[in-house]
């Protein structure tokens, strides 16, 4: 469906929007939700300048900008727990689509996209459910609100397994939009209920393809063990890693930011390009900011 939405470009994604804001820029987060800030002027403010950064590193590499909504939270479990029913919820992530074409169109980009963020709807470092038609007719409300607002696709990350990547897939088919599902892995290249990412894919494949896929939320050297040279990996387009190399786990109880070893991120992720030639989606998850992503595409950072 959405297969030549990105052509033969590649793109600069944004990095890891929660830790940044709470670590680098001293921004409250309650359940680590940054789409409440779309609402508040000071708040919208801090993220049209936050995503301006990553535009300016697009512009620097000459490629393509692919800005993710401030949405990972935005669903109805952890909307219920801020106070947001779901008209609330509708009107928060029409809302943020408006932002980032705001943000584009301010940096007069050439090649943007922009791309409704989905999480799951538990905790993206625990296994997940089992019932993709539940996860279907859960989802369903933010990709029609995606949709509703112009978004160019939907993408959903760190997700845990199966099964709700099939359900994100079939909300958004049902909304009308391309759609991107992205995995998280542990340690040892597996994900959180176990299975490898080979196996997850095959069974998204089966059962309901996306249009993209790919790993977020784990470092590089985590990555590694997952890939087999198999040919799916071919149908790998987007990498966001995480700055640190600790386990999901040890992040999980820091209360202090890992920014990680920068030249240990970019030569990892190298390592892990070169394995998947067909990335095209590059930019960062937890624990990584402008610097990070900058480096990845080997340009300066914005100060």
């Amino acid at each position: 469906m959405g297969a030549d939405l990105l052509g033969a470009s590649t793109w600069v994604t944004d990095g890891g929007l929660e830790t940044d804001l709470i670590f680098n820029r001293g921004v409250d987060l309650p359940e680590f939700a940054a789409f409440p800030l779309v609402e508040e002027s000071e708040g919208a403010a801090v993220l049209a300048g936050y995503y301006a950064e990553y535009a300016a590193i697009a512009a620097a590499a000459a490629v393509g900008l692919l800005l993710e909504t401030p949405t990972w939270r935005a669903n109805h479990d952890w909307g219920r727990a801020l106070g947001y029913d779901a008209p609330a919820l509708d009107r928060v992530n029409r809302a943020s689509v408006a932002l980032l074409r705001r943000v584009v169109e301010e940096a007069g980009a050439d090649r943007a996209l922009v791309s409704g963020s989905v999480g799951p709807r538990g905790d993206g470092y625990l296994a997940g459910g089992t019932d993709a038609h539940a996860a279907a007719t859960y989802h369903r409300p933010e990709a029609e609100s995606f949709a509703a607002a112009g978004a160019d696709l939907v993408h959903a990350m760190t997700l845990t397994g199966a099964a709700e990547a099939v359900g994100v897939v079939r909300a958004a088919r049902s909304a009308g939009l391309p759609v991107a599902v992205s995995f998280t892995v542990e340690t040892d290249g597996r994900l959180p209920d176990g299975t490898t990412v080979s196996g997850t894919l095959a069974r998204v494949e089966d059962e309901a393809p996306a249009d993209w896929y790919g790993v977020n939320c784990a470092h590089p050297a985590h990555v590694v063990p997952a890939l087999d040279g198999g040919a799916w990996q071919e149908r790998l387009t987007w990498f966001r890693p995480n700055a640190s190399t600790l386990s999901h786990a040890e992040l999980d109880a820091m209360e202090t930011l890992d920014p990680g070893d920068l030249d240990l991120l970019t030569g990892s992720t190298r390592a892990v390009r070169d394995a998947v030639p067909s990335i095209a989606v590059l930019g960062g998850c937890c624990g990584t900011d402008r610097r990070h992503v900058a480096a990845l595409w080997g340009v300066p950072s914005p100060t």
